[in-house]
């Protein structure tokens, strides 16, 4: 039997990595004429530990690091020129596992954020595939938005920073500006042109995998198909399920240990993601807001990176510097701070009854796994329109903030805090039972049978359909 080879090209950083790596896992299980190689591109910080497969079908290859820039910070300039100057390893590369490997190429699936390799791919004459690591809402969102600029002239900029709304079709309710991704406004570090050049190159691509199941997403979904949209195959929820500790044995068991002595669903988590931070005066009002809630609680607190320093946010040395005077003792018989945080085995743990997040799609998808309610934090990125979707549009959250802005001067006050984390916990809320129902739905949809499998084997046909090229006649 020969073996079909995929190359894949994912954004180096922990969310799109691990779904990259989850998607390319499932593929080669369904089909084992697949083999893939997943490409890996060293970034100036973070880590890309964790990434390993126990398939023989997956192989890692990683590319040698490059000189980007003297940016200090994840700009759209920095990550535009840290995705191009790759282009010529990624070329090389390829061309070294068809020669090494006689293998036959048939395609490149390429990361959001990833389009200049599109080129390559057509220089090897076999088509790319774009994997969406977000919703089907918000693709739909950046391509209404791109074909709005690009063709009716639309000023993205009347939006900034106001209640002024758009409609869209992959979304129930009208949009409005305040949620719209920062980077959508972002003309001086390059954001607004990097998100623009991406999407015009999505519509370029032979097919669309996206991390959302047909019963999550089925506005949305049923809004981007018939379009002139390239099709879309929804075959999430795509997760990594599997209870690594990450960033720490021991904190971790200590964690988990402490989670063992709580009560069913007693537990509210926060936790805001890999760059989620926040500054002196925020900790205080989360800090109050848990408090005076009196509910039991688990909150992961990071420390901002300092000013000018390309990197993820780490752990406190002394974490009671920037806690109210007391706190830690006050809150001893209910609550918990700890820096990383292992968050699926937090999720899946019977005693966590509340999530706290910051809105990212992973995370967002890992809540619905576990069957846990969400309180909206968004803090950059997209996370704030994956809220407001998850309130307004999925009735499956419930809102601390929506338009939280880490780069806005905003402080949410325990009083909102406090309310949110009541609305969260409430034990028979209908957000707490929809979230159990879509939950049993993400199981289902992934075995035979369900509809992400089907898509699933919907595209792999598709693939194996294409008319390729042999990789040794593609040098």
């Amino acid at each position: 039997m020969e073996q079909t080879e995929l190359v894949f090209i994912p954004f180096p950083v922990v969310g799109h990595l691990a779904s990259a790596l989850e998607i390319a896992k499932l593929i080669t299980k369904r089909d084992p004429r697949f083999s893939i190689t997943i490409f890996i591109m060293k970034f100036p910080f973070g880590s890309t530990e964790g990434m390993d497969t126990d398939s023989d079908s997956i192989r890692f290859v990683t590319l040698p690091p490059v000189e980007v820039s003297s940016e200090t910070t994840l700009s759209g300039h920095f990550i535009s020129e840290f995705v191009k100057v790759h282009i010529p390893l990624v070329r090389d590369a390829v061309h070294e596992l068809i020669r090494s490997n006689s293998v036959r190429l048939s395609g490149f699936i390429i990361d959001m954020l990833c389009t200049h390799m599109i080129d390559v791919a057509d220089e090897f004459g076999v088509p790319s595939y774009l994997f969406f690591s977000s919703g089907a809402a918000v693709l739909g969102f950046l391509l209404h938005v791109q074909f709005l600029h690009d063709y009716e002239g639309l000023d993205i900029n009347e939006f900034k920073d106001s209640d002024a709304e758009l409609d869209v079709p992959t979304f129930v309710n009208s949009v409005p500006g305040n949620v719209f991704p920062a980077w959508m406004f972002d003309k001086e570090s390059g954001g607004a042109e990097m998100l623009l050049y991406h999407t015009r190159r999505f519509r370029e691509v032979k097919g669309i995998l996206v991390n959302t199941f047909i019963e999550l997403e089925s506005h949305a979904i049923q809004s981007l198909s018939g379009s002139t949209v390239p099709e879309v195959y929804p075959v999430g929820p795509i997760l990594n399920t599997r209870m690594g500790s990450g960033g720490g044995q021991q904190d971790a068991s200590a964690t988990m240990r402490w989670l063992d002595d709580q009560p069913p669903s007693s537990v509210i988590f926060l936790c805001f993601g890999s760059r989620g931070s926040f500054g002196a005066d925020q900790i205080k009002e989360i800090a109050y807001g848990l408090e005076h809630s009196g509910h039991r609680f688990l909150w992961s607190l990071r420390q901002p990176p300092q000013k000018g320093k390309m990197e993820f946010p780490g752990g406190y040395e002394n974490i009671e510097e920037v806690l109210p005077e007391g706190f830690l003792h006050r809150t001893a018989r209910i609550g918990k701070v700890i820096g990383w945080a292992p968050q699926i085995a937090v999720l899946a743990h019977s005693a966590v009854g509340g999530f706290v997040s910051h809105c990212g799609w992973n995370s967002l998808l890992e809540s619905i796994w576990y069957g846990v309610p969400v309180a909206t934090w968004p803090i950059y990125a997209e996370q704030q329109i994956n809220a407001f979707q998850m309130v307004k549009d999925l009735e499956l959250a419930v809102e601390i903030n929506i338009d939280y802005n880490k780069d806005r001067d905003h402080i949410v006050s325990a009083h909102e805090i406090e309310n949110g984390l009541r609305n969260l916990i409430k034990t028979n809320s209908e957000v707490r039972q929809k979230k159990k129902e879509m939950q049993k739905i993400s199981r289902k949809v992934m075995i035979d049978g369900g509809s992400s499998h089907f898509s699933l084997g919907h595209f792999i046909e598709d693939m194996m359909d294409s008319k390729v090229m042999k990789g040794k006649d593609a040098l």
